[in-house]
């Protein structure tokens, strides 16, 4: 009967964690699409940073706003959702092992599968669990995240018209370890990325109902239970500080994950393949040959895509997860 019960818990956290990764991740493609794009180009993305540095030459995209009207322009509403085919195959897994895999770790922590019992775990435990469940769901799903890359910064004209044509090339000329390019500094930058998600997340979520239960004298009866407008908060806070530390870790695995690519030279210079002997190598070239600003490109857009992702990953989480626990008891 215990089995049973831990069986549908997995499938409400994998089913629910798929579903919100999904929703999460076609709101926010376009943002994703332009974040990309500044990561890969090695010259400089901002007009001050063009008046500074002269080691490449011009710049395709300078900003937020001229890259969204060049993209526009030139490959249409659908450049904004280029490669969704293969993140939502890669986020809807991913998410999906997530939760499943932090709910796990939260029950085996806190002595209890209940979902309220785990806002109760100390800030510690819930950054490791955090971090764990990333690493986990980072595994499986990574070749869909690099297959993603891929297909949304080459632009136009196209280098692989789909995802099997481009996992098809990869497998022929790097085999499978080309499938798992930047795998290490991925899972370097998960393991403080997810920790910190996570962690401010239940940080932010037992502060909400700390605050609810001063406000309210009936908190007995549930009112401290936080809303979802104080999710929708508290998933925002939390993907925002994740990002912002660990946005330079970001920029060196797309790096890796698009080295040797052929792409349109108006799209900038082509990083040549094994450009960067390892991750500190590629983090020390970035800073000697682009600055710091080079290892901060596109990070304007990943806070701004960061914020509304996790907040809604976490809302949508949340009233799945509530659903279907009610529809299958």
């Amino acid at each position: 009967m215990e089995e049973t019960g831990q069986l549908k818990r997995a499938f409400i956290d994998a089913t629910a964690g798929a579903i919100s990764g999904g929703i999460s991740r076609t709101v926010t493609s376009p943002l994703d699409v332009i974040k990309i794009r500044f990561q890969v180009q090695l010259e400089p993305t901002t007009q001050w940073a063009l008046l500074t540095r002269t080691v490449y030459g011009n710049s395709k995209y300078t900003g937020m706003l001229q890259a969204s009207k060049d993209i526009l322009r030139e490959e249409g509403l659908p450049g904004f959702w280029r490669g969704n085919v293969p993140a939502l195959l890669m986020v809807m897994p991913y998410t999906a092992i997530q939760f499943a895999v932090l709910h796990k770790l939260k029950t085996f922590a806190s002595g209890s599968s209940k979902s309220e019992d785990h806002v109760n775990l100390s800030p510690y435990l819930s950054y490791i669990s955090g971090a764990l469940a990333g690493c986990a769901a980072t595994v499986g799903s990574y070749p869909f995240d690099l297959l993603r890359t891929i297909l949304a910064s080459q632009g136009e004209p196209k280098v692989y018209p789909n995802m099997r044509a481009a996992a098809v090339d990869i497998f022929k000329t790097r085999g499978i370890q080309g499938l798992y390019s930047g795998l290490t500094p991925t899972l370097v930058e998960i393991v403080p990325y997810a920790g910190l998600q996570f962690g401010t997340y239940d940080t932010f979520k037992r502060w909400m109902m700390a605050w609810n239960h001063l406000r309210s004298s009936n908190a007995i009866h549930g009112d401290e239970h936080p809303s979802s407008f104080q999710l929708f908060i508290c998933g925002l806070a939390a993907g925002t500080c994740a990002k912002a530390v660990c946005h330079p870790l970001d920029v060196v695995k797309k790096r890796f994950q698009i080295e040797g690519l052929q792409r349109h030279p108006r799209y900038g210079a082509r990083l040549e393949p094994r450009a960067y002997r390892n991750m500190y190598d590629g983090l020390r070239r970035i800073l000697i040959e682009e600055g710091w600003a080079g290892l901060y490109k596109g990070i304007v857009p990943s806070i701004v895509k960061a914020a509304p992702a996790g907040a809604v990953t976490f809302v949508a989480y949340e009233y799945t997860s509530d659903w279907l626990e009610s529809t299958l008891t």
